[in-house]
């Protein structure tokens, strides 16, 4: 009696994990990853040319407060980018058949809420950084958006009742 009340959970995981995976590769293999993938890339590049040419010129220009304001501004911002970029990578990886999706969902793969700030550190930072934090949290935030509907909506839709489970812990044990 216990292995029915068991295997319709289980059927239902497995069911939910296989449309998680198709969700996964379809997002994968759609326009909106091109558009995201190709933007995320390109103010990659964008932000690195800047922190290494003209924002490196701008911050030898502030005082010792705003200079230290921009290092720790521009530090969030590579680590913002390189979390986005990481992400979008492991979805061109199921793009490309190099991971399964099964894999994608792995929570070290996974984007984690960002702190949201309203003001900028410093008041005189290069408005050209600000720019660039901007443009990198708008499209943080579009990510975990997605990364959100792909895989944690429905997730754990119907918990695990742990009254059940511990009756089936105890069957299995007394059986052997």
């Amino acid at each position: 009696m216990m292995m029915s009340d068991t295997t319709p959970h289980s059927a239902q995981t497995s069911a939910a994990a296989l449309e998680r995976g198709r969700t996964v590769r379809d997002f994968a293999r759609s326009e909106l990853f091109d558009r995201t993938f190709r933007e995320g890339m390109e103010l990659v590049e964008e932000t690195a040319a800047y922190l290494d040419g003209e924002g490196r010129r701008d911050s030898k220009i502030l005082s010792r407060a705003a200079a230290l304001a921009y290092a720790a501004e521009s530090m969030k911002l590579t680590t913002r980018l390189m979390q986005i970029a990481s992400w979008l990578l492991v979805q061109r990886a199921v793009r490309e058949d190099d991971m399964t999706p099964e894999a994608a969902c792995a929570p070290r793969y996974r984007l984690n809420a960002r702190k949201v700030e309203t003001e900028p550190s410093h008041a005189e930072l290069p408005i050209a950084l600000i720019e660039y934090v901007v443009r990198s949290e708008k499209l943080f935030d579009r990510a975990l958006y997605l990364d959100r509907r792909m895989y944690l909506d429905g997730q754990d839709e119907t918990p695990e009742n742990p009254v059940l489970s511990q009756l089936g812990m105890l069957e299995a044990a007394f059986r052997e």
